[in-house]
This record gives C-alpha cells, sequence and structure tokens, in this order.
C-alpha cells in the first residue's frame, strides 16, 4: 500500500514529465537568479486575477497523453508562459465552497459546505485592502452559485466587516434581471450538480439590480440579451469579469470556474465538454488580460482546481464523477502562474499546499497574511 505522499509525488512526477515532452518545458530546479518580481523594474500598479476550478479535472482528461486534446489552449499557449507546479495537494475538506474558503484563507477551514456562513479566518481581500488601505472596489469575487454568497468576508474580529471583497453571483444577476418570468435561461441557473436540492434564497434584488447597472454599466435589456447567446453558467461568469476589468479595473479579482463539477451528474461526454470549455475560456481571460491597458505587463494570474477526483482505481469512489475518497487523485492537483513577476516555461514538482497561496498572493502585492497557515512559495518570488 503506497502512501499518500508517494502517490502524490507519482501523480507529480507524471505531469511533469507530460509537461516537458509536449511543451519542452525546463525543470524550475536547473534555474538560478533573481526572481523577475524582484528585478523587472518600475512597472503599473500590480494586479492579481486568480481562477479556481470548482470541480476539478483528472490527469486522465488533461495533463496526460490521453487528455491533452482537451486542453489545447493551456498546452500550446499558457504552460509555455507559465511557471507550472505539478504538486498542490489539498488536505482540508473536499467540498468546494469549503475548499475556495479555504484556498482564500491559507487556513484548511472546517465550516458546513452546504450552509450560508462566512470563513472563520480572514480571507485574501481583508488583508488586502485593510493591510494596503485599499478601497472597496479594489478587490471582488465572480462566484459561480448562491452558496458562495458570503466567500468575501470572514467573522474574523480584527479584520471582517467592512474589509471584504464585493461579491458577483452571475447567476443571481441573471435571476433578478429575469423579473418578468422568462424560462428561456434555464441552461444558465442551474445552482449545484452535486446536490440539487439545495438551492439557498438570496435578497437583495435592489442591490443586485444596483451592480447590474451602476458598477458594471450594464442595462438589465444587454445583460439578458448577452446571457441569451451564452451556453454556460462559466461562460456568463467571465462575461461579468469582463465588465468588472473595464469599468472598475480591481486589483485583485478572484473568479470561480464550476461547469466541470457537471460530472456529478455521471455524463463523461459533458465533463468531457466542460474541460474544453474551461481550457478555452482561461486562454480568453489571459488574452482579455493582455488587451486592457490597465493590467497589460503589470498582472499575474494563477490557476488552480480547488481539488481534484476520485481515481478509477479507487474502490470506494466513483471515478470522474465524484471526489468523496480523499485519496491522492482528489487531493493532488496543480497551479499555473503567468504574467509579471513570473518565469516563463519553468515546472516545479516538488509539494506545495493549497494554504499556500494566500501568503504568496500576500508577497506579491505587499501584504502579509498573519493568520494564514501556509507559506509563500519561494520558487515564485526568490
Amino acid at each position: 500500500m503506497y502512501s499518500l505522499r508517494e502517490v502524490a509525488q507519482s501523480l507529480s512526477c507524471s505531469r511533469r514529465d507530460f509537461l516537458r515532452s509536449v511543451t519542452g518545458m525546463a525543470l524550475g530546479g536547473a534555474l538560478a537568479g533573481i526572481s523577475p518580481f524582484l528585478y523587472a523594474g518600475p512597472i503599473k500598479k500590480k494586479k492579481v486575477i486568480v481562477v479556481t476550478f470548482g470541480g476539478g479535472a483528472r490527469d486522465q482528461e488533461t495533463f496526460a497523453h490521453g487528455g491533452q486534446e482537451n486542453i489545447p489552449h493551456m498546452l500550446q499557449e499558457l504552460a509555455p508562459q507559465s511557471s507550472f507546479f505539478t504538486q498542490v495537494v489539498n488536505r482540508g475538506i473536499l467540498g468546494h465552497y469549503v475548499a475556495t474558503a479555504s484556498l482564500a484563507t491559507g487556513v484548511y477551514e472546517t465550516l458546513n459546505n452546504f450552509a450560508s456562513v462566512p470563513p472563520q479566518h480572514p480571507t485574501v481581500f481583508e488583508y488586502f485592502r485593510k493591510d494596503l488601505k485599499r478601497p472597496p472596489m479594489d478587490a471582488w469575487v465572480v462566484a459561480p452559485s448562491n452558496g458562495f454568497s458570503r466567500i468575501g468576508e470572514s467573522e474574523s474580529r480584527p479584520y471582517g466587516p467592512g474589509w471584504g471583497a464585493q461579491v458577483v453571483l452571475p447567476k443571481h444577476l441573471l435571476m433578478t434581471a429575469m423579473s418578468d418570468g422568462t424560462t428561456e435561461y434555464e441552461h444558465l441557473l442551474r445552482d449545484n450538480y452535486e446536490s440539487p436540492l439545495y438551492a439557498p434564497q438570496l435578497g437583495g434584488n435592489e442591490f443586485e439590480l444596483q451592480q447590474l447597472e451602476t458598477m458594471l454599466k450594464l442595462s438589465v435589456s444587454d445583460f439578458k440579451a448577452h446571457a441569451k447567446a451564452l451556453s454556460s453558467p462559466d461562460e456568463l461568469s467571465i462575461y461579468i469579469v469582463q465588465q468588472l476589468i473595464r469599468q472598475q479595473a480591481p486589483s485583485l479579482i478572484w473568479i470561480t470556474l464550476h461547469d466541470i463539477d457537471v460530472a456529478h451528474t455521471g455524463a463523461y461526454s459533458l465533463y468531457l465538454d466542460a474541460i474544453r470549455r474551461t481550457d478555452r475560456l482561461c486562454a480568453e481571460l489571459w488574452k482579455m488580460v493582455q488587451n486592457e491597458p490597465d493590467y497589460a505587463g503589470n498582472t499575474t494570474m494563477l490557476i488552480l482546481p480547488d481539488f481534484g477526483r476520485d481515481s478509477d482505481e479507487e474502490a470506494g469512489g466513483n471515478g470522474f464523477q465524484h471526489h468523496r475518497t480523499g485519496d491522492p487523485s482528489s487531493r493532488t492537483t496543480w497551479m499555473m502562474a503567468l504574467g509579471a513577476g513570473v518565469r516563463e516555461g519553468v515546472i516545479y514538482d516538488h509539494p506545495v499546499q493549497s494554504t499556500d497561496l494566500v501568503p504568496t498572493l500576500g508577497s506579491i502585492l505587499g501584504f502579509q497574511a498573519v493568520l494564514s497557515h501556509g507559506r509563500p512559495i519561494q520558487d515564485l518570488l526568490l
């Protein structure tokens, strides 16, 4: 019986060897020198975009020879520009809200994954805004479901109320805009693939319309017309991010994509379609960033799953469909960092923790994540 550490290392090596064979990327350990974060010289105000996947994809369907056809944009466009970490380990609870909260706090949260509660520990948004005295409109979250409505602000007394991020729930925005009772947007409104009976009711419709019209500069009619042309909730989320970038130009944006979690329905073809769509949307978002004057040349983007999915070999699991066993395939994922201050075309295969993300963002942006349990990822900083 192999240990979690041994299997995780094996997965990491497999990803490393696959990426080197397909992209020609170099091993990070073979490089030396000072981080571009330190020698890049004066740049415009730093910006960071974090993209997480609510519903990870296994290597069989992505970073392995049999899955490479599903991620052409990541392999051909994004990975060669990135520092790629092949072994990001999540030791926390494998539920999407609680895992995202853990990523956003740098602490393995223990809250109820299906409860409308805030994280217990300070979020990256609170550290960023309070430590750097940034205004409310400088940190935003675009979240996939109503269950993420409390993600932007913790219950921590030293931070908490008043220091969190603005949270946009694109599905709730669309439902608010559909006050006339139209039903042609049902394909964009599925709230939770894992527990269909759970759909928290949110109020605040007046505030939602204010977000739409005042902050995002979208009329209800224009928003509905654009949504009608979209095929998935994640496409709606990327559209909202595009409006945020153009209208508010915030320094910190956190977006969670969720289409891949359609795997819970057991439809393998829909799972593959969602992987391909996510691959395309990540590339479109990065291209969008490069074309925006406020972001081009000064933005670091990090892409990572919240966790993985069960392996086919795990007797108690359901393969691609779920993430219930806690096996190494569910816990061992990856991270891609691109843009300002990042070495291009480099692979790192040593283990890092999910909780290391927040202190790393602190080192990039200039705040201290004092209550985080993680450590800055030195390969991005030294």
